[in-house]
């Protein structure tokens, strides 16, 4: 009981001390609260990025492989002007890979157009078109908030049938039910049969915004734009089983060289395309960025720290005479060590309090795509920081203060 009552006296001495010095206690915070600031405000940037992205790649799938021309990052071991020289993806390999791939949950078809005009009467807009084969769903999610998904028997028959985005329905339908209703894609009907749920921008929209995309059969797309670009990509999905897909890879790989005919020395000539790529690429910066952040606010929390220590010394100095008091009358050495160690670690925390603060005014502005979150792990690691840079600049005047003869204290002026 009598130690946690001088902890709570320790508590108070530095409290009172802190107050009656509040232009120093203010200057000295400015430290400590800049880095404090600079540390939590990179990494709830960081944070907010890449939980913006990782939503923007779960609509490109899990488990998934995509077959293509073109590769999402450049092997230095292949001469990028080779790339010109492979041929696209076609619809033929992808029958052949779907009929054939044993390791494969489902195989898809798909391709892209962008900007096309899409109308409803007086109403039209610039939207993505993707053509894509029934599996589609299961690769990608596809929430639809009104209507239904494709059926087999629309796929198999390239049947004029859409799934819009959420803009595109606001856009060409204001106020309507969509569902049901006909718009035109390069001149030619489709009927509305669902509507997706609205995503929202993102930072990263990988394979187009769900929004401003008209999802159709690749029937209908093929016959649209495909006698200008017959170019397809492949995408597969592999079991939860495979780990790193690698069993659905060689297998893919297998098949699609017989497939081209390339001998056993022959480079590949076609792409495998992971979205871990993107997020390993995009792991790379957010290091970068969390480096930097500690930098930066690490030389303000080493100025801080030693702008808490120089007041800490003033403090004992100042003090010298009541500890002489103090100890005279039978207190401890810990209860002296104590009052002054609180004293800079309250001084400390106030610090990174202030910073947090500013972090979490940030985390109002509007910063278009980007919503920044401030996290409980990154409130407690700012604590925990503050208490670790309060620590080390009080324990040294903390220790001289204990050690003071009480005798010597008390004629101190």
């Amino acid at each position: 009981m009598q130690f946690f009552r001088q902890t709570f006296e320790s508590f108070r001495f530095a409290w009172q001390a802190l107050r009656s010095n509040l232009l120093r206690t203010t200057l000295s915070l400015l430290g400590v609260t800049i880095g404090i600031f600079a540390i939590i405000a990179v990494f709830t940037l960081v944070d907010s990025l890449e939980r913006n992205i990782r939503t923007s790649l779960s609509f490109i799938g899990d488990k998934v492989i995509y077959i293509e021309k073109w590769p999402w990052t450049f092997d230095s071991q292949v001469q990028w002007w080779k790339f010109f020289q492979w041929p696209e993806p076609t619809y033929k390999e992808y029958r052949f890979l779907s009929e054939r791939l044993e390791t494969a949950q489902a195989v898809v078809a798909m391709d892209f157009k962008g900007r096309v005009t899409v109308k409803n009467g007086n109403n039209s807009m610039a939207s993505l078109i993707q053509g894509t084969t029934f599996d589609y769903n299961r690769i990608s999610d596809v929430p639809i908030v009104n209507g239904r998904y494709f059926t087999q028997q629309e796929v198999d028959n390239a049947r004029s049938v859409t799934i819009i985005g959420s803009d595109v329905a606001e856009n060409l339908f204001p106020g309507e039910d969509p569902v049901g209703k006909t718009l035109k894609i390069n001149g030619l009907n489709f009927v509305v049969i669902g509507v997706q749920l609205r995503k929202g921008e993102s930072v990263l929209n990988v394979g187009g915004n769900p929004d401003i995309k008209c999802l159709i059969t690749y029937g209908a797309f093929a016959r649209l734009f495909h006698a200008i670009n017959p170019g397809i990509t492949i995408a597969v999905k592999g079991y939860s089983s495979d780990e790193g897909l690698l069993e659905l890879e060689s297998e893919i790989r297998g098949l699609l060289r017989t497939r081209r005919g390339l001998r056993p020395l022959q480079d590949d000539n076609f792409a495998i395309n992971r979205p871990e790529a993107i997020a390993k690429a995009i792991g790379g910066i957010f290091s970068v960025l969390t480096v930097a952040g500690w930098v930066i606010g690490g030389f303000s929390i080493l100025i801080g720290g030693f702008g808490i220590a120089n007041i800490m010394f003033v403090s004992v100095k100042e003090r010298t005479n009541i500890i002489g008091i103090q100890k005279s009358l039978g207190a401890k050495n810990y209860f002296i060590l104590f009052q002054f160690l609180f004293e800079a670690i309250l001084l400390s925390l106030v610090g990174g309090l202030s910073g947090i603060f500013l972090v979490y005014l940030l985390s109002f502005m509007n910063l278009g795509t980007l919503d920044l979150q401030l996290t409980a792990g990154n409130i407690a690691l700012g604590l925990g920081v503050s208490s670790v840079i309060g620590i080390l600049s009080g324990i040294i005047p903390a220790f001289s203060a204990a050690r003071l003869d009480p005798v010597i204290a008390i004629r101190a002026k």
